[in-house]
């Protein structure tokens, strides 16, 4: 499995200087900046690229599973499925095709494992579970699948704002407090279970004035071969998370960016970014 330690491209949906440029100016400056080179996929109709690309498997080898999740069907919602066969091919990229229903932000990945969650069960009732596994493990190319519980209260179902491998058995994990404290628990349990440690960062979503907001979630960041990038949000544990994520990843080099604008809208820097090994 390429992972995001792997990858030294970068790719943004066309649709993200159209709908958040204020963002996407800080984020093109940071990204320069780092020397983070980017292209624009063409004739999006969202921003976030990483849920609807193909997962890159090994350096010639992708997969492209069905993107049609629940919480797009709503007919409003529906105009903002992208035409991934036409990108892949204005990008030269020939996916291997599933009819599994895979967001990408619910696959988070190590070099032999892969974490989702629970949701990928309930996007795909008609598949027995021990055969969805089964071909999920197959085409990821995985020894083993983890699955940790779905957050509450989240529709999109996906395991990016929950966990992040450091190193292939460690994670890092949300320091979930307050009413997300048993939550959190049932993930330790999943990770543990599944043989794992972690590590947690600090997490502060508790005074967004709506549950979709994700300023104050730190874990859904951009990693690439010499880069992490994080988003900041003007809170009091941006510093902290900065300090940590230095001693944490010492041999790259540490970025952030202002996300407000992005999170406002439930997604931050992993969700709009499909970054690939050439």
């Amino acid at each position: 499995m390429i992972t995001d330690q792997d990858t030294d491209f970068l790719y943004l949906a066309d649709t993200l200087p159209k709908m958040y440029l204020a963002f996407y100016k800080c984020f093109e400056r940071t990204l320069n900046e780092a020397g983070i080179e980017f292209y624009l996929l063409p004739n999006t109709k969202d921003v976030w690229a990483v849920d609807y690309m193909p997962i890159q498997v090994t350096r010639d080898e992708f997969v492209q599973f069905a993107y049609n999740p629940s919480y797009l069907q709503p007919k409003v919602w529906q105009k903002t499925i992208s035409n991934v066969d036409n990108i892949c091919t204005s990008i030269n990229i020939q996916p291997k095709k599933s009819r599994i229903l895979v967001d990408g932000g619910n696959v988070v990945k190590a070099t032999d494992k892969v974490i989702m969650c629970h949701s990928v069960f309930t996007e795909n009732p008609n598949v027995p579970e021990k055969q969805l596994i089964k071909e999920l493990m197959e085409l990821f190319q995985v020894d083993q699948l983890i699955f940790i519980p779905t957050q509450p209260k989240d529709f999109t179902g996906h395991a990016d704002g929950i966990v992040r491998f450091l190193d292939d058995k460690t994670v890092l994990i949300n320091k979930y407090t307050k009413e997300d404290k048993g939550f959190g628990l049932t993930v330790k349990t999943a990770l543990h279970n599944a043989g794992l440690d972690w590590v947690e960062i600090p997490y502060n979503p508790y005074s967004n004035a709506k549950y979709k907001h994700s300023n104050g979630i730190y874990i859904n960041y951009l990693q690439m071969k010499d880069s992490l990038i994080l988003p900041v949000f003007g809170q009091k544990e941006d510093e902290e998370v900065v300090r940590l994520f230095e001693q944490l990843f010492p041999k790259l080099k540490i970025a952030t960016v202002n996300s407000n604008e992005l999170a406002y809208a439930g997604g931050i820097l992993n969700c709009i970014t499909w970054n690939i090994k050439l």
